[in-house]
C-alpha cells in the first residue's frame, strides 16, 4: 500500500510540474459546459509524459510508465478521479471506471530495446510496451468512428447494478470494436445479461495508416533490389491524432504494439501515441574533388557548374553530350523540397529521337535524388483504393508511384508509351498539384460519396520521342521558330505543363549515336580502364554527396537577381504581343525562373542568387517557351 502511495504522490507532483494538472482542469471545464445537465459515462483526459523527467522524479514509476503501460493508466486514473473529486470538477462522476486516461510518451531512450526495426521479422513475440519505429506512409483509410468507452446496465431490475456506472467499458490497445461494444457481457454480480445503454456511448476518430521501411522504396527505383522482405505493419492512430500523417511522407511514431483478434486470425498491429515528422540523417559532406574544384573555380560563378554538368553521368555517357539536359536534371536533383511551403517544382521532360541513350542517363541520375521512384507503367500512378481488411469495411487508399516519391523525383520514363487515359490523369495532376481520390459512399459503407485531395511534392521526369510517332498516337507540332517545325507525339498542354522542356540535339561533328558507340567499344574493351580520367575523379558517391549538399543550403534572393527576373518577365510580355503568346509568359513561368536560380545557386555551393544565377534561369527558360510556343 505505501508503495501505491509513493507513485500515486509522484504523479501527482509530475502533473503539477508538467502543466498536466493545469489541462485536467481545463479539460473538465469543457465537459462540465457542454453536459451540465448529461450524466456521461466516460471522460477522456490525454497526458503527454516525459519518461526522462518520470524516471528524474520517481524510478519505479518510471519502470512502469516504460515498461507496464497498463499499470502506468491504472495509477494516473486513480490519481485523476481523485483529484476531480477534491477539487469538484465535475459533478456528476460517480466512480473510478468513469475516467479514462491516456498516456503518450514524448520519446523513448535511445536504446536499441525501445527501438523496432520494420525491416526484421519475426514480429509479435516482443514486449507489449512503448516502442518507437521509424517509417514512409504508403496508405491510410478515412476518418471513421470507434467506441471509446460506453455503460452497461444489469437486465435484472432488483440488482444494484442495474443502475449507476458500476459496468464501464473503454477502449484499450489493440481491443476491437467487439471487444469494447457487444452483447454477451454478464454481470459480475447476479451473472445476468447486461445490456448497453445506448444513450451513454462515447465515441471517437479512428483512423488506420500503412507504415513501411524507408529502404522498401528501393525496390521501385532503379536499384538492384536487395534480398531482404519487407512487410508493411498497421498503424491505429486515435482521436486528436488523426489527420496527422500524409502519404508519402516519413514519420518517427512511439506506439504499443498489440495482437488485434479478428477469428480465426491474429494481426499485429501498433497503437500509437505519439507522432513526428522525421527526416533520416545523413552525412552531407562535399568531397575533396569537389572542393579543389570550387577554388579553382572561383573566378568564375558558373564555371563550377559548367564543370559539375559537363562531368555528369560520364560512366553512362560521353562528357559533353546532352549538357543542357544534364545541368536541368541536377537542377532538378537539387531542387527536391518537401515542404507544402515552397512549391518551386522543377519538372523535365526530354525530347529526342534516340529516347534509349536520354533514359538510360534519367536511370542513372534518379538514385542521387532523397527519393527516386520510377513508375512502371503497369503500376498505379497516382492512388488507388480497397477496402479496409481490418474490420471497418471503409476506403485504404494506397499511394501510387508519385505520392510515394514526396520530397524526391518520379521518373515516369517514355511518355509515347502511355495511353490517353494515362496522359489525361496525368495533364490533371500536374495542372492542379494534387491527386483527386473520389470514393463511392455505398461501396465502402458510407452515406455520401466523398472527395480528397492529395498535394503532389515531387519533381517529374519524362522523356518523348521527338521524330518518330507511334501508330496509335497522333502527331502534336510544336512550332519552334519560323522555319522549324519540332514533330513530338505527346499533347501540347501536356508539354506546357513541364517547367523544363530541354530538346537534345547535337551538332552534326558530335553525333550522339557515334560518341555513343565509341563510348561503348571503349567500355566493352577496356573494363578496367578510366574512359574519361579527367572526370572519373568524380565518383557518383562524389555527386550524390555533393547534392545532398546543395539540397541543405538555404538560399536568399539578391536585388540583382530579382531584377534581372522582373526584367525579363516584363520584356517577354512586351515582345510576345499578341495575348496567347503573352499568355505563355505567366505566373508560372515566374515561379519556374525562381526555382532555376535558386537550384542554380545552391549547385553552385552559395547562398545568395546572384545576378549570373538569374541569367541561367533566363536561358533555360526562354529556351524552354521558344520549344513550346515558339
Amino acid at each position: 500500500m505505501d508503495g501505491l502511495l509513493s507513485l500515486k504522490e509522484a504523479i501527482i507532483i509530475y502533473l503539477d510540474r508538467s502543466g498536466g494538472l493545469s489541462k485536467l482542469i481545463e479539460d473538465c471545464k469543457v465537459f462540465k459546459v457542454s453536459y451540465f445537465y448529461i450524466k456521461y459515462a466516460v471522460y477522456r483526459f490525454s497526458f503527454d509524459v516525459n519518461p526522462s523527467d518520470v524516471l528524474e522524479l520517481n524510478a519505479t514509476l518510471g519502470d512502469c510508465v516504460l515498461h507496464d503501460p497498463v499499470k502506468a493508466i491504472s495509477l494516473f486514473q486513480s490519481v485523476c478521479y481523485l483529484s476531480i473529486k477534491t477539487l469538484s470538477l465535475i459533478d456528476h462522476i460517480e466512480t473510478e471506471n468513469q475516467v479514462n486516461v491516456v498516456l503518450k510518451p514524448t520519446h523513448l531512450p535511445p536504446f536499441p530495446n525501445y527501438c523496432l526495426d520494420l525491416s526484421e521479422f519475426p514480429r509479435g513475440y516482443g514486449p507489449m510496451r512503448p516502442l518507437a519505429l521509424e517509417g514512409l506512409v504508403i496508405a491510410m483509410t478515412r476518418v471513421t468512428k470507434y467506441t471509446q468507452g460506453a455503460r452497461f446496465l444489469c437486465s435484472e431490475e432488483k440488482c444494484p447494478c442495474s443502475r449507476g456506472f458500476h459496468h464501464i467499458r473503454v477502449h484499450a490497445p489493440g481491443a476491437t470494436e467487439s471487444a469494447t461494444v457487444r452483447s454477451d457481457f454478464t454481470c459480475f454480480l447476479c451473472s445476468s445479461p447486461l445490456k448497453e445503454d445506448m444513450k451513454s456511448r462515447v465515441l471517437g476518430d479512428k483512423q488506420l495508416v500503412e507504415l513501411i521501411h524507408v529502404r522498401a522504396v528501393d525496390v521501385l527505383g532503379v536499384h538492384d533490389a536487395d534480398s531482404l522482405r519487407y512487410q508493411s505493419v498497421t498503424l491505429f492512430i486515435r482521436d486528436e491524432l488523426c489527420n496527422s500523417m500524409r502519404i508519402g511522407h516519413l514519420y518517427r511514431v512511439v506506439g504499443i504494439p498489440a495482437h488485434v483478434h479478428q477469428w480465426p486470425n491474429v494481426t499485429w498491429s501498433v497503437e500509437a501515441c505519439s507522432i513526428q515528422p522525421w527526416t533520416p540523417k545523413c552525412p552531407c559532406l562535399v568531397s575533396s574533388n569537389f572542393q579543389s574544384l570550387q577554388t579553382a573555380s572561383a573566378c568564375s560563378p558558373w564555371r563550377f557548374a559548367a564543370i559539375v554538368a559537363n562531368s555528369f553521368g560520364s560512366s553512362v555517357i560521353p562528357p559533353g553530350l546532352y549538357n543542357t539536359l544534364k545541368l536541368g536534371l541536377l537542377l532538378s536533383l537539387v531542387q527536391t523540397e518537401d515542404t507544402p511551403d515552397s512549391p518551386n517544382h522543377l519538372d523535365v521532360l526530354a525530347l529526342n529521337s534516340d529516347t534509349l541513350i536520354i533514359d538510360r542517363l534519367m536511370r542513372y541520375s534518379l538514385p542521387l535524388a532523397s527519393r527516386g521512384i520510377h513508375h512502371a507503367l503497369t503500376g498505379e500512378l497516382l492512388a488507388s483504393l480497397s477496402r479496409d481488411e481490418h474490420g471497418a469495411g471503409t476506403a485504404n487508399i494506397h499511394a501510387g508511384s508519385a505520392l510515394l516519391a514526396s520530397g524526391g523525383v518520379c521518373l515516369l520514363g517514355d511518355l509515347t508509351c502511355y495511353k490517353k487515359d494515362k496522359m489525361d490523369l496525368l495533364q490533371s495532376a500536374l495542372e492542379s498539384r494534387t491527386v483527386s481520390v473520389f470514393i463511392p459512399g455505398k461501396k465502402y459503407g458510407d452515406d455520401m460519396d466523398q472527395h480528397l485531395s492529395f498535394p503532389l511534392q515531387c519533381n517529374f521526369w519524362a522523356l518523348a520521342d521527338a521524330a518518330s510517332p507511334s501508330k496509335r498516337t497522333a502527331r502534336y507540332v510544336l512550332e519552334l521558330n519560323a522555319h522549324t517545325l519540332l514533330i513530338c507525339v505527346i499533347p501540347l498542354q501536356l508539354a506546357e505543363l513541364f517547367g523544363l522542356v530541354v530538346q537534345c540535339r547535337e551538332t552534326s561533328s558530335n553525333h550522339p549515336l557515334l560518341s555513343m558507340t565509341v563510348h561503348t567499344l571503349r567500355q566493352a574493351m577496356s573494363p578496367e580502364e578510366p574512359l574519361y580520367p579527367a572526370c572519373m575523379q568524380f565518383t557518383t558517391q562524389d555527386y550524390k554527396e555533393l547534392l545532398a549538399h546543395a539540397r541543405e543550403l538555404k538560399v536568399d534572393m539578391s536585388p540583382e537577381a530579382e531584377r534581372m527576373i522582373h526584367s525579363y518577365y516584363f520584356a517577354s510580355r512586351r515582345v510576345r504581343s499578341d495575348s496567347a503568346q503573352r499568355s505563355t509568359v505567366s505566373v508560372t513561368s515566374v515561379k519556374l525562373l525562381i526555382a532555376l536560380a535558386h537550384a542554380h545557386a545552391k549547385l553552385s555551393l552559395r547562398t545568395q542568387v546572384l545576378e549570373e544565377d538569374a541569367v541561367i534561369a533566363v536561358l533555360l527558360c526562354e529556351s524552354s517557351v521558344t520549344l513550346k510556343h515558339g
